[in-house]
C-alpha cells in the first residue's frame, strides 16, 4: 500500500518540479535581464535534490510494479531489492551533483 500511494504522490510532484523547472527556464533565455526569482527557483540545490530523489524511485518502483504484473509475486523481496537500488543509485547521482566543479 505504501509503493501504490508513493508512486502516486511522487508522480504528482515530479510534474510539479518539471514543470517549475521548465517554466523558469522560459525566463532565464531572454537576452535581457533575467528575473531574480527565476535565477533562485531555476538554480535551488532542493529542487534538484528532490528531482534526483523522487525520480529515481519513482523509476525504481514502477520497474518493481511492472515485475509483478508479470507475475513474479514475492513482493518484500522485490521491495527490499528495490529500495536498496534506489537508495543506491540516488546516492550516487546526490554524490555527483554536490561535488561537481562546473
Amino acid at each position: 500500500m505504501f509503493i501504490w500511494v508513493f508512486h502516486r504522490l511522487s508522480g504528482l510532484l515530479l510534474i510539479l518540479l518539471l514543470g517549475l523547472k521548465f517554466f523558469t527556464s522560459f525566463f532565464l533565455m531572454t537576452k535581457g535581464q533575467k528575473p531574480d526569482w527565476a535565477i533562485i527557483l531555476h538554480t535551488n540545490p532542493l529542487t534538484d535534490t528532490f528531482l534526483i530523489v523522487l525520480g529515481v524511485y519513482h523509476a525504481f518502483y514502477g520497474l518493481r510494479t511492472v515485475l509483478i504484473d508479470l507475475g513474479l509475486r514475492k513482493e518484500k523481496l522485490l521491495f527490499w531489492i528495490f529500495t536498496g537500488l534506489g537508495t543506491a543509485t540516488a546516492s550516487s547521482l546526490l554524490l555527483i551533483y554536490f561535488t561537481r566543479n562546473y
